[in-house]
């Protein structure tokens, strides 16, 4: 349990630092909004890049760690639209309810493997990211148009689908990464150390940015679909993982990585994507709230389940 705490401690404390900077004002407020965007186009598709290229893959049991997160978000993600007419609620709120199911903190994510598993999860959760990230914005597209304010009639095109998820720069430096890495090509010098730099200031300003995007009055005025959505993404989405690597006989580290990245908080992400596409913003952003402070006692608690196991 201790190590677990050295692990997790000081990632989730620099997330209550992130929300007490921005509390107290101690930096101006238009500091935090271009900091996530330079967190989100330059320092994490650094961080990503650097790790997939340079990453031993040999002993990599990518298929089924891949199968495992896809499979269950997928289920999950049904069950919660089967389950719309039994939540009495509108359209927009369960786009929220949906988003806070199955997306997935990538920030927590990364610091978090990084701290437990060294440099084989930080490999590992790249990847994971590679094939999660994808899959989460076409399944939350689809909801949005579907059911958001702003839908369409008619299904969701596939070109505007197909378009966002080539244009998402965590996605795009996994692919370049991999591939660099499958040809056995190193980044150039200057710009190789360049990269690393860069990756440096992706976690701590990251996990910062986390912290001030936290807003707790929202929590209070959301009412229950908010812990629907906790219940569901901190619980339910890990113990579905659990049984599809059971399944499919994914064990060791590749288990645990899969697991523990289905029980991450919910990305503030999602809070821009209901903005944008009809989706109730208020709810949404409580559920990234919610999320974020009970993962640091729902991600121990997972990790302590897998080392029982």
């Amino acid at each position: 349990m201790i190590e677990i705490f050295y692990a997790l401690g000081p990632i989730f404390l620099l997330i209550l630092i992130g929300y007490w900077l921005r509390k107290k004002d101690h930096i101006a407020e238009g500091f935090w909004d271009p900091a996530e965007m330079l967190t989100y186009y330059v320092f994490f598709p650094a961080l990503l890049l650097r790790t997939t290229s340079t990453a031993d893959m040999g002993e990599l049991d990518i298929g089924p760690m891949a199968f495992a997160i896809v499979s269950s978000m997928v289920l999950v993600g049904a069950i919660t639209v089967k389950a719309r007419p039994l939540l009495n609620i509108d359209g927009p709120t369960f786009t929220s309810l949906f988003q806070g199911s199955i997306r997935f903190n990538t920030y927590v994510g990364i610091a978090a493997a990084s701290a437990l598993w060294g440099q084989p999860g930080l490999t590992l959760i790249a990847i994971a990211v590679a094939f999660a990230v994808p899959l989460v914005n076409v399944l939350c597209i689809i909801v949005m148009e579907t059911y958001g304010d702003h839908r369409t009639d008619g299904p969701p095109q596939v070109g505007s689908l197909v378009r966002s998820v080539l244009r998402n720069p965590l996605i795009l430096a996994c692919i370049l990464g991999l591939s660099m890495n499958g040809m056995d090509v190193t980044l150039p010098p200057v710009f190789g150390p360049l990269v690393e730099i860069l990756a440096r200031a992706a976690l701590p300003v990251g996990l910062l940015c986390v912290g001030a995007g936290l807003h707790f009055q929202t929590i209070r005025e959301a009412g229950r679909t908010v812990i629907a959505a906790n219940v569901i993404k901190l619980l339910v989405l890990p113990l579905v993982c659990w049984g599809c690597c059971v399944a499919i006989g994914v064990e060791g580290l590749t288990r645990d990585l899969c697991i523990f990245f289905c029980g991450l908080p919910v990305a503030s992400s999602s809070y821009v994507l209901a903005r944008k596409m009809g989706g109730n913003g208020e709810v949404m952003s409580a559920i990234i709230t919610l999320t974020t402070l009970c993962a640091m006692v729902s991600l121990p608690l997972l990790l302590l389940f897998l080392e029982a196991l």
